[in-house]
């Protein structure tokens, strides 16, 4: 019995949060679509990241966009910065682990790629060096956070905040997020010649 409480109230507190936030997802939705369009557009690359979680789903969401999600199309330049192993072992022993994203940014961002950090929080050392020194650079960032955004929220041009403090909540929000951001990435390129 206490276990279809604690499913049943998981199923609740998912529902009321995405009824409360579906505005803010639809508007959100559309303006990283539109960045990432841009950036594409302009020969750009997308480059995501996130700790734990947070890089489970930079990896899926980069993944669905370099392979694809449900349409063949030609393959996008989105790069998660959370699976390189030896670049992050190496970052970490050499430089520390605050500055894991950043070196990456340094060494593979331009004028013209999207940063996106994903974070439940906002507040993870390693993606706010990440991020300040892509706002230094003059790189768009589009933040996807949860609670508050924390303080990386204020170095982002833009961002979508899952208004919650509840991390499982947060990143089934953003999965649904990133998910339909990707499918309409992917629907705008399908029926373009490769």
């Amino acid at each position: 019995m206490k276990f279809k409480n604690a499913i049943s109230r998981n199923i609740k507190e998912h529902l009321l949060l995405l009824k409360k936030d579906k505005k803010q997802i639809e508007n959100k939705v559309l303006s990283l679509f539109n960045e990432i369009l841009d950036c594409l557009n302009k020969k750009g690359k997308v480059l995501v990241f996130g700790n734990g979680g947070s890089a489970a789903d930079a990896q899926h969401f980069a993944t669905e966009l370099t392979v694809r999600l449900k349409k063949n199309r030609k393959a996008l330049p989105v790069i998660s910065l959370a699976t390189d192993t030896s670049a992050i072992s190496a970052i970490g022993n050499d430089f520390g682990f605050k500055n894991i994203f950043k070196r990456q940014v340094e060494a593979l961002g331009g004028i013209n790629d999207l940063i996106i950090p994903i974070s439940t929080s906002g507040n993870s050392a390693n993606i706010l060096e990440a991020v300040k020194f892509s706002k230094k650079k003059g790189y768009k960032i589009f933040g996807i956070f949860g609670n508050k955004g924390g303080r990386v929220k204020k170095y982002c041009k833009d961002y979508f905040i899952v208004s919650s403090k509840n991390p499982s909540r947060i990143q089934e929000i953003h999965i649904i997020f990133w998910q339909t951001v990707a499918e309409m990435v992917e629907n705008n390129y399908a029926n373009k010649k490769r």
